[in-house]
């Protein structure tokens, strides 16, 4: 009998500290299942409505495919007659993110999903772009070499993690010469680039810069910064765009509690978001690659072409290089996510691709002011692997390079987004080559590698 109260003890303690896991665990649910449930939706809904993709496709390979177990609770779903999709998370934490045509899906953060519906894009231009030439290569190269590459990229060693290799598009000489897609992809499917849109921004305040309406000088670039003795209105747009801001941004892709999670997937306002981060070092010294700082690029674009701003971007840059199928999303504030969530089918990525090759001058037109390009291919001395330049990598970034060396002509520049998206521009070789897949690990993709068999199928 005189063990009872020390087994009553005992249980006690059990059953306080059994609670105290309890809350913690429903807390930390609290925080990270709106997060889960937001990309559910707003994944769902571009695959469905911008890419045209099979909705159970979409659920079963970009939301619950390698990714962490606890998104196989969550539960989405598509409304078709309301262009809308909306997940649940073990019933709760219910998010929508709505499509609006010529805007690409929207998170309803902030807001409804039915005041965003109420919001609509001008009409685009649907005038056909001229066709990008399509045609086999020239007889010095080695047209099976070329085709055993590009359909090995497809393949699945299985030795860490799935390629999932979605499109593969090599332009020589201004004509595509190979190209192959996966199941369910094609010409004319929209796929999202990630963080390829950063670069496109890049490119979008290079036509600022040419019209004029920027300089790489200008500073005191936001209205947040522009209080009396607000150290952040000395960053400069140059600093901007190499990305030597200063500015406090957790990039963490695993954490989601990350700044850059919360900022694509909490926040309505992510150039807000962005903008409210405080100094952590003196602009200009020192490099960290951050996806609020393209979200703040974004907003000066925004602000440069107040109203139509879609409308504005596509008659500044994807209409004039034949982009039809590009759409740069925005976030329930009305600015472009420039940070993540542009899509455009694999050959109108090419087309920007070759349209970085010929430094911005598209069918004898320039575009971008001259020299821009080569200031974007310039790498930034901040950047700790010397890879970055502005807004362009000079070198293919980790994970996606070689474990082992593997030499490139110099003049390559790389656009770069999440899970593998690439566009390879090589004006030395006049190559340009896309690569669009789904990679988890990101390091299942070895993309230098790769661009080293496609240079070995080509004549120097």
């Amino acid at each position: 009998m005189s063990h009872v109260p020390r087994f009553r003890r005992l249980a006690l303690a059990v059953a306080f500290f059994l609670c105290i896991g309890i809350v913690a665990a429903t807390y930390h649910l609290s925080r990270i299942a709106p997060i889960g449930t937001a990309y559910a939706a707003k994944t769902l809904c571009s695959g469905v409505f911008v890419s045209g993709r099979d909705p159970q496709a979409v659920i079963d390979e970009d939301i619950m495919g390698g990714v962490d177990p606890l998104l196989r609770l969550v539960v989405p779903a598509v409304d078709r007659a309301r262009q809308r999709a909306s997940a649940r998370f073990l019933g709760f934490a219910q998010r929508d993110a709505q499509y609006r045509p010529g805007l690409g899906c929207t998170l309803a953060l902030g807001t409804t999903a039915d005041e965003l519906a109420h919001v609509r894009a001008p009409q685009a231009d649907t005038t056909p772009a001229a066709p990008f030439p399509v045609g086999p290569p020239e007889p010095n190269v080695d047209a099976a070499r070329l085709r055993a590459v590009v359909d090995a990229a497809f393949s699945e060693p299985g030795s860490s993690g799935f390629r999932r290799t979605r499109a593969v598009v090599i332009v020589h000489r201004g004509r595509i010469v190979a190209e192959r897609y996966a199941a369910g992809f094609g010409p004319d499917t929209p796929q999202i680039g990630w963080s390829m849109t950063k670069t496109v921004i890049g490119a979008l305040i290079g036509v600022l810069v040419g019209e004029g309406r920027l300089s790489l000088h200008s500073d005191h670039l936001l209205a947040q910064w522009r209080s009396p003795g607000d150290p952040r209105g000395a960053i400069t747009l140059d600093q901007t765009m190499r990305m030597v801001t200063g500015l406090a941004f957790d990039e963490t892709y695993g954490n989601p509690r990350s700044d850059v999670v919360r900022m694509l997937f909490e926040t309505g306002d992510g150039s807000g978001f962005a903008a409210a981060k405080p100094l952590e070092a003196t602009p200009g010294t020192r490099w960290s690659y951050s996806s609020g700082t393209s979200y703040l690029l974004a907003r000066v674009v925004r602000e440069a072409w107040p109203g139509d701003t879609e409308g504005t971007i596509r008659k500044a840059l994807f209409d004039r290089i034949g982009m039809r199928s590009a759409v740069l999303e925005l976030d329930a504030a009305g600015t472009p996510v420039g940070a993540a969530f542009m899509y455009a089918s694999a050959r109108d990525w090419a087309r920007f691709g070759q349209f970085l090759l010929q430094d911005g001058v598209w069918n004898g037109q320039r575009i971008l002011p001259e020299g821009w390009v080569r200031y974007m291919s310039t790498t930034t001395p901040q950047s700790p692997r010397k890879d970055f330049g502005a807004h362009l990598w000079t070198r293919v970034p980790e994970p996606f390079n070689s474990p082992t060396p593997v030499s490139l002509p110099a003049d390559a520049v790389h656009v770069n987004g999440h899970e593998g998206q690439f566009v390879t521009v090589i004006p030395s070789r006049a190559l340009v080559v896309v690569r669009l897949g789904l990679s988890r690990p990101e390091e299942a993709w070895n993309h230098e590698a790769f661009l080293a068999d496609v240079l070995a199928a080509l004549p120097p």
